[in-house]
């Protein structure tokens, strides 16, 4: 037997469109019903539906449209950070998300371009580990990562200049176990740009393709302030951030 819903009527409501639009059931450019027409269907007042429609707009699966109504957008397709997948390993033993995987897991010493070495305050072509990888989940390419880690560590840990998946954790939860250093403060970046040559053939995009993408990088940094890993994440195009904070009175 079903159990009984008791979650309130807007949220049912929300529940049963965020459904059919995740499901594909409904598809972008689709309009609801409008608000009367809910308000009937449901038996509910105006003012629920209208908190109803304004959960899924807070959560981009539909939008307002002056005079004409309310429209699907489609299925958010979110991207997670460095610093959040890193957060998720500690938790989990895994950076993949929610039906999530990786796959073209490269790696070696490589000499450092200038704007990595810039970071680690090295000179340009001077050794660097570079390992990178691709997340996909049922949506595509969520984001191409790459782990800039200082050469040093290549003889403490020698798999992460090997092109495989790390076993045991990160590169950060192998560094921390093999040499006592730990991420004790992390500087987290957001931007945009539009892609470039390079970008769009990490992303697996067409090379003439005009698309503006999301980049995250993560600074992450012992006790003494040393860096151990810079983090740069390439966003595919579509592909949203979404950050939630508590509002203190």
């Amino acid at each position: 037997m079903d159990r009984a819903d008791n979650r309130p009527p807007y949220a049912r409501i929300a529940g049963h469109y965020r459904d059919l639009i995740e499901s594909g059931a409904l598809s972008p450019g689709t309009l609801l019903p409008s608000i009367k027409a809910l308000s009937e269907e449901w038996s509910v007042s105006t003012a629920t539906v209208e908190k109803a429609l304004r959960k899924l707009r807070e959560e981009q699966l539909v939008r307002g449209i002056h005079g004409i109504g309310t429209e699907v957008i489609g299925v958010r397709v979110p991207m997670s950070s460095g610093a959040e997948r890193h957060d998720r390993s500690s938790m989990t033993q895994s950076s993949w998300g929610t039906g999530e995987k990786s796959s073209g897991h490269t790696a070696g010493i490589v000499p450092a371009p200038a704007d990595i070495a810039g970071v680690f305050g090295i000179s340009p072509g001077e050794d660097v580990i570079r390992r990178s990888r691709v997340y996909r989940d049922a949506h595509g390419i969520v984001s191409h990562s790459t782990s800039w880690i200082p050469a040093e560590f290549g003889q403490a840990v020698p798999d992460l200049a090997r092109s495989e998946r790390l076993k045991g954790g990160l590169s950060l939860d192998l560094i921390s176990r093999a040499t006592g250093r730990q991420v004790v403060r992390r500087v987290d970046d957001e931007g945009a740009r539009i892609a470039t040559a390079e970008d769009l053939k990490l992303l697996e995009l067409q090379p003439d393709m005009v698309a503006a993408i999301l980049v995250l990088t993560a600074l992450f940094l012992d006790a003494d302030g040393e860096l151990l890993e810079y983090g740069v994440d390439l966003g595919a195009p579509g592909r949203t951030r979404r950050t939630t904070s508590e509002v203190l009175r």
